[in-house]
């Protein structure tokens, strides 16, 4: 059973199943796992966490916690994210060739990361940043973005352990021109998002690899380290010209919180310029879900239901518009069908999004694999419906990728 309990209930031998909050507020890089020492129990309790649920049938129960039911807190999700079908019709995702549009952007992604790594590596020799060519380079993003989101958005999901900052820097690009898109910005203001998103975190230029590259999580110390680089990219960026007061805000602002306890400035609100608000928002949503070797990264529907739990994260109104962009179930997101079979989305559609394309492949009635077959749940004959998200972990799934046709970049 999945209980609902304060952190100052804790103790050693409970199985934590989930923290309540950002996935950044708690000391722990895993989200399930058992409670061991009492070391654990002072780290949940001192680093921030108010609540989480506790799984009673894989670890120790409490005499006090109230009970929470799963499926009704997932309804609740669902429902606040269907409310954000209401707003302007969304970006069309579909294209008619899929695999061609993928094909496409995986080698787009390729050429993109060895020009953002050599962009790192003279920013780390003290050189300034060619803009002429950042540009060039968000230019042809844009071509691919506004060809099919959903292509290039899917395929740079997959990185590679020694790649990940370069190919964070072009989804997060492509995140931005896609929310951009969706916002209505003109040509302009959008070549600015798009080269904000890419240059955001040009300050880790700046923080020492044997940080930047840890495969786990980072100690106290080296992520005081690591939450100088906004600044530090703010200050290469400035000694540079030419960047622009947008890629500067962008820059300096990507961790700022809509609720004033983000960094480096603790702005709140309308302190947060939009264009900032957008980064921070594309920021995290590519963070979690990114597949690496050492972390396999939420699943795209679930992060959008978690993102949506965090009160006083991301304003309001960029986030609504933010999964309008994506899509209510992003191409690679783990659904239950109301026939109680298991899918992974593949497509948008993008007049129904409520109703996407997906390959079904699991019948959880027999309990087993089935031949993977495509089903347009939009389409007229159409007799099933998404009923929710699954999370691939609690199903050990280990091709989710190759299942919605994703290339490894």
């Amino acid at each position: 059973m999945i209980k609902k309990i304060l952190s100052s209930q804790l103790r050693v031998g409970m199985h934590v199943h989930e923290f309540c909050g950002s996935w950044m507020d708690h000391p722990f890089w895993r989200s399930k796992f058992t409670i061991r020492t009492q070391a654990e129990v002072q780290r949940v309790v001192q680093g921030g966490v108010s609540e989480l649920w506790i799984d009673t049938a894989k670890g120790l129960d409490v005499e006090a916690g109230a009970v929470i039911d799963r499926q009704k807190v997932d309804e609740e999700v669902e429902r606040r994210l269907e409310v954000f079908v209401t707003m302007p019709a969304p970006l069309d995702l579909l294209s008619p060739s899929q695999e061609s549009q993928m094909d496409a952007a995986a080698a787009l992604v390729r050429r993109s990361v060895p020009q953002i790594a050599s962009m790192f590596n003279e920013a780390r020799m003290g050189k300034a940043v060619d803009m002429q060519g950042c540009e060039a380079l968000v230019d042809e993003i844009a071509r691919s973005v506004s060809a099919d989101p959903g292509a290039l958005i899917s395929v740079a999901r997959l990185k590679r352990h020694d790649n990940y900052t370069y190919m964070h820097s072009v989804a997060v690009c492509g995140l931005m021109l896609a929310l951009g898109r969706q916002m209505g910005l003109n040509d302009n203001l959008l070549r600015r998002a798009g080269l904000a998103g890419m240059l955001h975190d040009l300050g880790k230029a700046m923080v020492p690899l044997a940080i930047l590259n840890k495969p786990g999580k980072l100690t106290e110390d080296e992520f005081a380290v690591m939450k100088g680089h906004p600044e530090l990219g703010h200050a290469l960026l400035l000694e540079g010209h030419g960047a622009g007061p947008v890629v500067l805000d962008v820059c300096l602002h990507h961790h700022e919180k809509f609720d004033g306890t983000g960094y480096p400035h603790g702005l709140a609100g309308d302190k947060i310029s939009l264009m900032a608000k957008m980064g921070t928002v594309c920021d995290v949503y590519d963070a979690i879900t990114s597949v690496r070797p050492y972390n396999k990264g939420w699943d795209p529907g679930e992060a959008l239901r978690r993102m949506a739990q965090w009160k006083g994260h991301f304003d309001p109104a960029v986030f609504q518009t933010f999964v309008k962009t994506v899509g209510i179930y992003p191409i690679g997101s783990l659904v239950r069908l109301h026939s109680g079979q298991l899918a992974v989305v593949t497509r948008q559609n993008a007049h129904a999004p409520m109703t996407p394309r997906v390959k079904v492949f699991y019948s959880t009635q027999a309990r087993r694999r089935i031949e993977p077959f495509e089903l347009d749940l939009a389409g007229a004959m159409a007799q099933d419906k998404v009923v929710g998200c699954e999370s691939p972990e609690d199903w050990n799934f280990k091709d989710l990728e190759q299942l919605w046709g994703g290339p490894l970049a």
